[in-house]
């Protein structure tokens, strides 16, 4: 199941958008096989150019990614989230970001962190200076709120779409239905003409027989037969057609409450 098969991807942009200018965080969302879905926002040159730009900063960046769940502290000492985008019980994707710091930072330790990477560390600590600083409990909430707004608005799409796509089937269902109650009712009235057809004969029949004698005995009781056989076709075709009109109630019923 893919988000844009289903969502307004105009609208999650805004909101994605929006939230990134009023909270000053990094945020991206990507789909459930980790391919963006979205555009970056406020991503940062300390994570995207330098540390992502460099061969270890990516495999560890890519592996708190993969891992991240909740709030949590990068590899790379910055604050990031993921949050899991979830419809009808099935993960889709996850909105991701974060990149900023809890408090101010220690220099030498993000120096460190320059040197593990094989990054320049002048370059990387006049990056980290760029960085907005937020507390934690601010960046937990933002975080969230971003999470339970994409989720809400996707489950509305999903079953906005999907909802929609029902109707139409359960409309398309009923056209059918009527069709085929008309078709019904069109055999029951055949039927009844055969019936009406085996009343006749077997009373031709019984009235040779009687005219026979003892040698029509034997085509007496194939006279009876036949007539016993139109008594049971009667009732068989009230019992049709009784049943006709109840699902013609039912259809007649659902038709009118569309309207």
């Amino acid at each position: 199941m893919k988000i844009q098969d289903f969502t307004d991807m105009v609208k999650f942009e805004e909101i994605m958008s929006n939230w990134a200018k009023a909270t000053g965080l990094a945020t991206v969302a990507v789909g459930a096989d980790g391919k963006y879905i979205s555009e970056c926002y406020n991503f940062t040159d300390f994570c995207i150019k330098l540390t992502r730009g460099s061969d270890e900063g990516r495999r560890r960046c890519e592996q708190c990614d993969r891992e991240g769940k909740g709030v949590y502290h990068c590899h790379a000492g910055l604050i990031d989230f993921g949050i899991d985008l979830v419809v009808e019980g099935e993960k889709v994707g996850s909105v991701i970001g974060g990149q900023v710091l809890p408090e101010h930072p220690d220099e030498e330790k993000f120096a460190k962190v320059a040197r593990e990477l094989g990054i320049d560390e002048d370059a990387y600590l006049k990056a980290l200076d760029k960085v907005n600083v937020k507390t934690e409990e601010a960046i937990i909430a933002s975080a969230n709120l971003l999470g339970e707004v994409l989720n809400n608005f996707i489950n509305a799409e999903y079953s906005r779409k999907y909802s929609g796509k029902l109707i139409e089937s359960l409309t398309t269902g009923v056209a059918d239905c009527e069709r085929l109650v008309r078709d019904i009712q069109q055999n029951t009235a055949d039927l009844n003409r055969i019936q009406q057809r085996q009343n006749i004969l077997a009373l031709n029949a019984s009235i040779e027989a009687a005219r026979a004698g003892d040698a029509g005995k034997g085509f007496a009781v194939v006279a009876k037969e036949v007539g016993n056989l139109s008594v049971e076709s009667r009732q068989l075709n009230e019992q049709i057609s009784k049943t006709i009109d109840n699902i013609s109630h039912v259809v007649h019923n659902m038709t009118a409450s569309e309207q």
